[in-house]
């Protein structure tokens, strides 16, 4: 059997830009990318905690130290700037590899920095990892 699970996210992410007549879906500082295990134009899930907006996009890379979240095209009605998300990446995963599964976590600043990284050992238990 295989399932579908959190591979990694970046965690409380505020909206720097939003361009609706941009073609793409959301860019992303291309560092901040690297460390959630995140490629270009991956397949996310982007949760609003402002708005409580929930939508599918790709990501796009910006440029690096930019610490870039910016909505494009449709996507761009689904927050504005200052707006605080949270961007979920999945995989699938066999029940061999799950019996060693830890899923990323990327915590952020209010500028868009790392904080920590982390990762899910256990439901409801982090251990952190270091920037």
């Amino acid at each position: 059997m295989q399932r579908e699970m959190l591979k990694s996210k970046i965690h409380r992410a505020k909206i720097t830009d939003a361009n609706l007549y941009y073609e793409g879906s959301f860019t992303i500082d291309e560092e901040l990318l690297e460390a959630g295990n995140i490629l270009p134009y991956e397949k996310v899930s982007v949760v609003n905690i402002n708005n409580g907006e929930r939508f599918e996009t790709y990501v796009i890379p910006g440029e690096r130290g930019k610490r870039q979240f910016c909505l494009n095209g449709a996507a761009a009605r689904k927050g504005a700037v200052g707006d605080e998300v949270i961007i979920i990446s999945y995989a699938i995963y066999s029940e061999e590899e799950l019996k060693n599964y830890k899923p990323l976590i990327v915590l952020l600043d209010e500028n868009n920095n790392i904080a920590e990284i982390t990762h899910y050992t256990e439901p409801n238990k982090l251990v952190k990892k270091g920037k």
